[in-house]
């Protein structure tokens, strides 16, 4: 539980301020998800120098770059592999991967696949916005059918991946998911994900209001914000869709949440019982 004694929340307390103006575009979703987060690192109070952040490539990825703590900014697809190392060799860490939804799912995927299925103690942020936002807006895993993008200028015909599914079925101790527009709910579920002793995917839905957003004509960055509303659905908040929009029926808060063994713990279990023999 949060210390309710200390200091409030000040996210000039956890970010690089000689690193900004920032990269991101106006009205990205990301910067929204990175303030959450730092929020959840405030609520738990975890000390920068215990607290690791792996990036991949993209916008996702730069995100790292503003959080004053020990950061590793990796190559395409491969923070999980990255964080998987990272936390064998020093457990005593809170290890936070962030990532994008084509460094996750595509190049990546095979990654995270095993990252569930071993459950280390790492917390997995992927922030889709159903784009490859930095290199050109082409079609991602997650890009909504009918979406205009560089490779798909007809729509995209291809099925979302659902990234929640796939981390539930490969073995991921927690898995949750959760919109922009309600950050007080994504910081307590990002919260949630870290307390969790096992490996946590957290699927963040976040607006690219450049890239994505122009090119479908989905209105300013205020407007995509709260057209979340309306696409994203939840018997906790209670969201209704009105004639407009018409939701997706997408879930979002926990979604999975099991008790399976973490992987360092039960590693380290079994070396000790061989030591002893």
């Amino acid at each position: 539980m949060p210390d309710q004694t200390r200091n409030p929340f000040e996210i000039r307390d956890y970010i690089r301020e000689y690193l900004f103006p920032h990269f991101m575009c106006p009205g990205c979703g990301h910067g929204i998800a990175m303030r959450a987060l730092l929020w959840a690192i405030h609520d738990l109070d975890i000390a920068r120098d215990d607290l690791a952040i792996v990036t991949g490539i993209g916008c996702s990825g730069r995100v790292g770059a503003y959080i004053d703590a020990n950061t590793f900014h990796t190559t395409h697809g491969r923070p999980l592999a990255f964080a998987t190392g990272l936390k064998l060799a020093r457990p005593d860490l809170q290890v936070i991967v962030i990532t994008g939804d084509g460094d996750c799912l595509a190049i990546g995927g095979n990654h995270l696949i095993h990252a569930c299925r071993r459950n280390l103690d790492i917390t997995c942020l992927m922030l889709n916005n159903e784009t490859y936002g930095m290199t050109g807006g082409q079609v991602s895993p997650t890009t909504s059918p009918d979406r205009f993008t560089t490779t798909t200028p007809e729509g995209n015909y291809e099925p979302v991946f659902d990234a929640c599914n796939l981390a539930e079925g490969a073995g991921a101790g927690f898995v949750g998911r959760e919109i922009t527009l309600q950050t007080p709910s994504l910081k307590n579920l990002i919260q949630q994900g870290i307390e969790h002793p096992g490996f946590a995917f957290l699927e963040v839905i976040s607006d690219c209001t450049e890239i994505y957003g122009r090119k479908n004509d989905l209105g300013e960055s205020a407007e995509m914000v709260l057209s979340q509303k309306a696409e994203f659905r939840s018997d906790s908040y209670g969201m209704i869709a009105d004639e407009v929009f018409q939701p997706r029926n997408v879930r979002t808060g926990v979604l999975h949440k099991n008790d399976r063994p973490e992987y360092v713990q039960a590693y380290q279990q079994q070396v000790a019982g061989r030591v002893k023999k």
